[in-house]
């Protein structure tokens, strides 16, 4: 019974994107179906078959290795720290980032990033007939994070038209970086965060071309080839990255200091007026059709729309750090539709992230069209998320 909810939330989900969209006549299907099926079949591939389980494994094997090497670092500079029995989450999950981000950066410094994401992103293009730019983009998302990649194509993105602009501002709510990556892996299991990062890229491109679908003409449909520049020498390169990293586990560890202490004000505030009234609470009853709807029952199903509220509210990183603490009680379909679900970045700080990236790199008037279209942003985002774990979830029993 339960696979048979899981099955018609993925419906159900698509049938409320689609009643959001303004444009549904110009909806174009037929890729959108092709996107689906290839969704399908690359998450049977990697949860179903032996092969998918090895290359995952192999995946998340190194991973690890790359946060061993960042230990190492974190070793030299807090030794007491590291040999605790149970390491905080500071030292375990935020500071390997600055090695990880180095790390991706100096792929894209000799170009071998950016080869994988062209072929890729040509794979796609090809398999959807969707428009080059949007295609490439949902792969440079996959690596690099939502604003990274905005600015990567800042150039390009500059010309179009405001219409297409808002499809990158929509698709730019699922992403999630390479370089945060371990933070994950330190919380949750690998195997269901490999697994949503390309279905929340795929999700985005499918949902984008729902919510705000646009017509193009062939002279469009290019994709950015940057100006060969002036290269920065290698040293410099990756100092800056460690810069960089560091700058980002403090903006990381602010957040997450400052949403859950404002959780708890809030949380005092209402049981003042209501005795055991909390947020969570809330956002468990609010969310709990979608978490039926995701395969799961009685006390799973609360659970998990509780983490559902907290994750888009806050960050994934709280929503993270719970589930942890009750991973060895879950069910494993459980774990795996809560895993995928907060794997993104889909939240309201993420909106106004996207908004001030706008802003920065084509002004005010051009960013007035994510001000303008703030709800397509969330919907697009919480619809990603359910898409990604309500397939997850049809593989994981």
């Amino acid at each position: 019974m339960n696979l048979i909810f899981n099955i018609i939330g993925i419906f159900i989900v698509l049938l409320l994107v689609f009643l959001c969209s303004p444009n549904r006549r110009k909806i174009k299907w037929k890729p959108i179906i092709v996107l689906i099926i290839f969704e399908l079949l690359i998450t049977w591939f990697m949860l179903g078959t032996k092969l998918g389980s090895i290359i995952i494994n192999k995946i998340a094997s190194f991973f690890s290795w790359l946060i061993s090497c960042a230990d190492e670092g974190i070793r030299f500079a807090f030794p007491s720290a590291m040999e605790n029995q149970t390491i905080d989450f500071f030292f375990s999950a935020l500071l390997p980032i600055i090695f990880v981000i180095t790390f991706f950066d100096i792929l894209s410094y000799f170009g071998i990033l950016t080869w994988i994401i062209d072929k890729v992103g040509a794979i796609i293009s090809k398999i959807s007939r969707l428009p080059k730019l949007e295609s490439f983009f949902s792969i440079q998302m996959m690596f690099l994070g939502n604003t990274e990649a905005l600015a990567v194509v800042r150039d390009q993105l500059s010309v179009l038209k405001e219409n297409r602009l808002l499809t990158f501002g929509i698709m730019s709510m699922s992403s999630v970086s390479g370089s945060i990556l371990g933070a994950y892996l330190s919380m949750v299991p690998a195997t269901y965060i490999f697994s949503a990062i390309p279905l929340n890229c795929i999700n985005a491109l499918i949902l984008a071309n729902v919510l705000n679908p646009i017509e193009i003409t062939k002279e469009e449909d290019i994709v950015y080839s940057p100006s060969k520049k002036e290269k920065k020498d290698f040293f410099s390169t990756i100092s800056n990255s460690m810069l960089v990293g560091m700058n980002m586990v403090i903006v990381i560890l602010a957040m997450v200091i400052g949403y859950v202490a404002l959780t708890a004000c809030l949380n005092g505030i209402l049981s003042f007026f209501v005795a055991g009234l909390t947020i969570q609470k809330i956002f468990s009853i609010i969310f709990s059709p979608f978490a039926f709807l995701l395969g799961l029952s009685g006390t799973d199903a609360m659970y998990v729309a509780e983490l559902m509220g907290i994750k888009i509210t806050t960050n994934e990183f709280v929503a993270m750090m719970d589930l942890k603490s009750h991973l060895n009680t879950l069910h494993p379909h459980t774990i795996a539709v809560a895993t995928t679900f907060l794997a993104s970045f889909a939240n309201f700080s993420t909106v106004g992230m996207i908004y001030g990236t706008y802003n920065s790199l084509f002004g005010e008037e051009k960013s007035s069209i994510i001000g303008k279209n703030v709800w397509k942003l969330l919907v697009s985002g919480i619809a990603v998320s359910l898409l990604s774990a309500m397939l997850v979830g049809l593989f994981v029993w």
